[in-house]
């Protein structure tokens, strides 16, 4: 027996509406949810009945009920969502870019930056408020970053040739990155340390106590990920031909060896000049000034503070040295080479594109 039910109502569109539904269906900035409404819309026109386009859709045959409804007796208007209840908006845009314009273009009388509280305080808005109008623009204005552009008239020529040497080493030679961290502290608190503990975490005393200093040089092998590393109660010149002597002795005899260093004075000295003069296959690329994130060995003395040296307690030099050299052993059982991975074109349009950002700061 065949089903009896309401009549289904007839559906026709004009050109304009067609049109348009067929724009909302294909556009792809069209939210989703109306172009979908688009769709069910021109195959109900077709003479699809609500179960057919329900299946082709994947949705239920009252939503598809709904929006045909609602398409006839308001036509593409209904397609559109209503509007949602709740407390009109209180806040307006010329709050909003006054809040942006104070803090972008001044500062408080009692501080160097502003604060959510201040903020509130001085444009009569809630902290939640600004809170929303900082995040919405990411603005941070209790954050700082430092920078520094180096002045060196070789610039754009190091970054080439130290860039050059990461990404396209030379055959039968090695590049090693050499520099020293200098005066490292064996320190100790004044009070036992007390370990982490399920709902707490580790806590130590602020303040502490002094055993001395150590330098340590490092030279990190770009290819392999390998450190070679001494330390000494200096950092003369006399310490780094005392380096370099290691180095020598830990590098084979066939192979020529590229330096990476920075601008230190102890690397030029007279001492330093006559090593090199007997070693030919010795070759110097020294980093721009003010630019030692160049030199990856930089990176590798970050590491070994951030999980040696910063929470270590050492209650003498001896023992400083002990952990360091016990650090460079267990890195250097499986070695993992930090991979350069910007070219000198890049790192240059960076340089520039910062560079011309602030050239009309103001300051």
């Amino acid at each position: 027996m065949r089903r009896r039910g309401r009549p289904m109502a007839a559906l026709a569109l004009a050109d304009e509406e067609r049109q348009a539904l067929e724009r909302w269906a294909r556009r792809p900035t069209t939210a989703q949810a109306l172009a979908q409404r688009a769709r069910m819309i021109l195959m109900c026109a077709s003479g699809a009945s609500n179960d057919t386009v329900a299946g082709r859709l994947h949705v239920t045959r009252q939503t598809v009920g709904r929006w045909r409804a609602r398409f006839i007796a308001d036509r593409l208007d209904g397609l559109l969502d209503e509007p949602r209840p709740g407390a009109p908006r209180k806040i307006s845009d010329a709050d909003v870019e006054r809040v942006l314009t104070q803090t972008l273009e001044s500062t408080p009388r009692d501080a160097t930056h502003w604060s959510t509280r201040s903020m509130a305080k001085a444009s009569g808005l809630s902290q939640s408020a600004i809170s929303r109008i900082w995040r919405a623009f990411a603005l941070e204005p209790h954050r700082t970053e430092t920078f520094k552009l180096s002045k060196d008239p070789l610039f754009i020529e190091k970054v080439r040739d130290i860039v050059g040497l990461y990404l396209n080493p030379p055959d039968k030679a090695l590049v090693l990155c050499v520099d020293e961290k200098s005066q490292i502290q064996a320190l100790d608190r004044t009070q036992p340390v007390l370990p982490m503990r399920p709902g707490q975490v580790e806590r130590r005393t602020h303040d502490y106590t002094r055993y001395g200093t150590t330098s340590l040089f490092a030279a990190l092998n770009v290819k392999t990920g390998i450190v070679i590393g001494e330390c000494y109660s200096q950092h003369r010149a006399r310490e780094f031909r005392k380096f370099l002597d290691v180095i020598d002795a830990a590098v084979p005899d066939d192979l020529d060896v590229h330096l990476i260093l920075d601008n230190y004075a102890t690397h030029k000295t007279p001492l330093i000049r006559r090593w090199l003069a007997k070693r030919p296959r010795y070759h110097l690329h020294f980093t721009p000034t003010s630019a030692s994130w160049l030199n990856l060995v930089e990176r590798w003395f970050a590491t070994l503070t951030e999980k040696q040296i910063r929470r270590g307690s050492h209650r003498s030099t001896r023992a400083l040295i002990t952990a360091i050299k016990q650090y460079l052993g267990v890195t250097n059982e499986a070695p993992r080479p930090f991979i350069w991975t910007k070219t000198a074109d890049e790192i240059l349009a960076s340089v520039a594109r910062f560079c011309h950002r602030i050239s009309d700061s103001g300051h």
